[in-house]
């Protein structure tokens, strides 16, 4: 399916503002995603390692919040910038962010591609389940140059997300890999639902071409983080 066919941004946040519950669960994550809890543990450690003295976080498709809620725990007292094209998401996200943190909690309800951010302010920028949504090389190459340009120097970029193989042969592995975990996870039926909802609404790219971009925008300092099947986490640094 070519980037003309997928789903629009209106449809994803349809989608999404549909969805809130599924994505509160700070304990599991979403379970259609291998390997979330570790994801979100292993993240939010790097993030806390890097910048222990960080004041500012930027939640990119933050949905309810689970990132910036466990960020919070390991760092506490950052203000928090919430971005996500869900209004219901950010409702979510903002309650029980508020909760967390005495500092300030804001909330921008948009398309990273469109939301204007201030210069040299983030410490820490989180992408989690959200640069899929990117559809071709200009896209992630204006996303990531407004997220270097939003961080302070030093800051770091943390990314997980569903990606793909340049590979063909690793590449049809690691799906049906993939196919085998949603299979176990619930049946065949469920299996194919998802990879129909991904065919119709994501176009990800691969770990690869992503820390690429990151440093034709000029990230100093890329680290894989984790690799399994069709999901892969990252961080980049100023």
């Amino acid at each position: 399916m070519n980037a003309s066919q997928k789903s629009t941004v209106d449809e994803i946040r349809t989608r999404f503002d549909n969805d809130v519950d599924r994505f509160s669960n700070l304990e599991t994550g979403q379970s259609a995603t291998m390997d979330a809890p570790l994801v979100l543990d292993l993240i939010t450690r790097v993030a806390a390692a890097g910048r222990p003295e960080a004041k500012h976080v930027l939640d990119i498709g933050c949905g309810a919040g689970n990132y910036t809620l466990k960020l919070l725990e390991r760092i506490p007292g950052m203000n928090c910038t919430l971005v996500d094209l869900s209004k219901p998401m950010l409702d979510r996200a903002h309650e029980r962010v508020t909760q967390a943190t005495a500092q300030s909690v804001t909330t921008l309800q948009g398309d990273i591609r469109e939301i204007d951010l201030p210069d040299e302010t983030f410490d820490i920028v989180v992408a989690a389940a959200v640069l899929h949504h990117l559809r071709d090389d200009a896209d992630w190459q204006q996303v990531f140059q407004k997220i270097h340009q939003a961080m302070r120097p030093g800051g770091i970029f943390l990314v997980s997300d569903l990606v793909v193989c340049d590979l063909p042969a690793a590449d049809q592995v690691q799906w049906e890999r993939y196919g085998q975990y949603l299979t176990h996870l619930r049946d065949d039926a469920y299996r194919q639902t998802v990879f129909d909802y991904i065919e119709k609404e994501d176009t990800p790219r691969s770990v690869l071409f992503q820390t690429e971009v990151c440093r034709a925008v000029g990230f100093r300092q890329v680290e894989v983080l984790h690799l399994n099947a069709c999901f892969g986490s990252y961080c980049a640094v100023k």
